[in-house]
């Protein structure tokens, strides 16, 4: 049976365990090659941990773990460099300066007691710039320094300054090394979730040259389509077999769900790899990215920036909005593409605008399910739990009524809302409210709708597509449902959606504040 390397991100383990490897080592050697100090931004579980681990290799000279791979034909040389690997991922979380300072000395312990260590190196600063020194007078070799999640130590703490700060000088002093150290550098390459310009790592080191964007390493990271036809076949095979289905239906499941991803303007389509090979392990086809929840800073984020969570699809952003350093945002576009929620579905050249949209299924349902307690007070699993399926059928008969009874029903059982006036005063308006609750609900069911559509005489409430039906929406907590559809047809919301083949289905709906639930509704062709 075919071993799979979830959750293993040791390049010498995977190629010596005999588990699967999507080669990459044609991508790795020319990154190695490409600048001196590098830092590439990629969304977690995406491959970063094994990119950084694979450089790793490549530096230690261990040729034999190549064998039979795109590098063995590239690499000529197979110089050995003393490699410090540093992996900030396990010291994040820290409360305040000393304990980061005590965690990064622990981190940096294997290296001293490799390398040697001096009295007066009382800082994690000081300990870094002592190590390389002396990594490159004992072995007369410049040194490779790889740092695999790179911002770990300052996520959770972006937007609180009462930790930040400290924290932040902290990182910075850690940092400082890199660039005063150039001349025993042979490689330095940084890795992590977002651009953090605040650790001034990126005016420090002004010759750190970022690749995120760019083409050449677009597929670094990640399973191509064309990898997962060309290597993966016999993995869709067994799947299909596992869902009692052909190939090609199997292909187009796992292509929906992790499929979509494009980090640059000129990219290949590239699946999550986390997922896609999670759903190989274990013969079924799952939301496993968001296994451990939404980020806890995103969440705080959105609260922070009064971000509409309903407009995810077709922001448009430039290049710059794009890398903007996190602590610099006005707008969540860049962190929400930074952590992969958001990926370039287009790129105009001419005016150089990048298209942004959720890249798939798997984050489309994970995004709205740790947003549904924020927003309406329901858990995820409840929503799905308590009439997903019924809604979802009732909708695939065309049976909107029947739909809109079941959402009824399902919303008048649930206890009263924590916070629920609150939340229904924060909106803008009351229908507004129900807009965000009736939106989370469709997006957790995978069914694609928008909030707000421009028309030529006004903002339809809601638009929802099915593959052969357009329902267009309006919304009343003042007025009747009668009330609603009328004005669906006087100011023409409904007119654009006539000319792309399917059923439009125009519907008014009265919700009551009191009960919290759609009251009643009208409906017509």
């Amino acid at each position: 049976m075919k071993k799979y390397p979830v959750g293993i991100q040791t390049f010498s383990e995977v190629i010596g365990g005999g588990y699967l490897y999507i080669d990459k080592t044609d991508l790795v050697w020319e990154l190695a090659r490409y600048a001196k100090f590098v830092f590439m931004s990629r969304p977690r579980r995406f491959g970063k941990s094994l990119l950084t681990s694979t450089l790793e290799s490549f530096f230690r000279g261990e040729k034999n773990l190549f064998k039979g791979l795109k590098m063995e034909a590239l690499e000529k040389e197979w110089e050995q460099y003393p490699v410090l690997h540093i992996d900030l991922s396990i010291i994040k979380g820290q409360q305040n300066a000393k304990e980061l300072r005590d965690r990064l000395m622990l981190l940096l312990k294997q290296f001293a007691d490799q390398y040697g260590s001096d009295a007066d190196e009382f800082s994690p600063g000081a300990r870094l710039d002592g190590i390389i020194r002396r990594a490159y007078n004992q072995t007369g070799k410049q040194v490779a320094v790889i740092v695999d999640e790179y911002d770990a130590p300052l996520l959770d703490v972006i937007h609180d300054s009462s930790l930040l700060e400290d924290i932040r000088t902290v990182m910075q002093e850690f940092y400082q090394p890199l660039k005063a150290n150039e001349r025993y550098i042979k490689f330095c390459f940084l890795t992590g979730i977002t651009r953090l310009s605040q650790l001034n790592i990126f005016s420090t080191l002004n010759n750190l040259t970022n690749v995120s964007l760019l083409p050449k390493f677009a597929a670094i990271c990640g399973i191509t389509s064309e990898e997962l036809r060309s290597q993966l076949s016999e993995d869709i095979h067994q799947l299909a077999m596992a869902y009692e289905c052909s190939d090609e239906e199997v292909a187009a499941r796992l292509q929906m769900r992790y499929d979509g991803y494009h980090f640059s303007e000129v990219s290949p389509d590239i699946y999550n790899p986390y997922s896609l090979l999670s759903a190989f392990a274990n013969q079924k086809i799952s939301n496993y990215w968001f296994e451990t929840g939404t980020p806890t800073f995103l969440i705080r984020l959105i609260r922070h920036f009064r971000f509409d969570i309903t407009d995810m699809d077709g922001i448009e952003a430039t290049d710059y909005s794009i890398n903007r350093p996190t602590e610099a945002m006005t707008t969540m576009v860049p962190l929400l593409y930074q952590t992969g929620y958001l990926t370039i579905k287009d790129y105009d050249r001419e005016a150089e605008i990048y298209t942004l949209s959720i890249p798939n299924q798997e984050v489309r349902v994970g995004w709205v399910d740790g947003l549904l307690p924020i927003y309406v007070g329901l858990e995820g699993e409840d929503v799905q739990a308590g009439f997903a399926l019924k809604f979802w059928r009732a909708l695939r008969k065309h049976d909107i009524d029947l739909a809109m009874r079941e959402m009824q029903t399902y919303l008048a059982g649930i206890p009263y809302v924590e916070g629920f006036k609150k939340k229904l005063a924060e909106a803008a308006t009351a229908e507004g409210f129900y807009e965000y609750t009736m939106y989370l609900i469709f997006s957790m069911l995978n069914v694609y709708a928008r909030t707000q559509v421009k028309c030529a005489k006004g903002r339809t409430d809601m638009v929802v597509w099915m593959p052969d039906t357009v329902y267009v929406f309006e919304l009343k907590t003042d007025g009747t449902a009668q009330q609603a559809l009328e004005q669906i047809d006087q100011k023409g919301y409904a007119l654009p959606y006539h000319a792309e083949g399917r059923r439009v289905v125009k519907v008014g709906v009265k919700f009551c504040v009191d009960t919290r639930v759609p009251e009643n509704w009208v409906i017509a062709d």
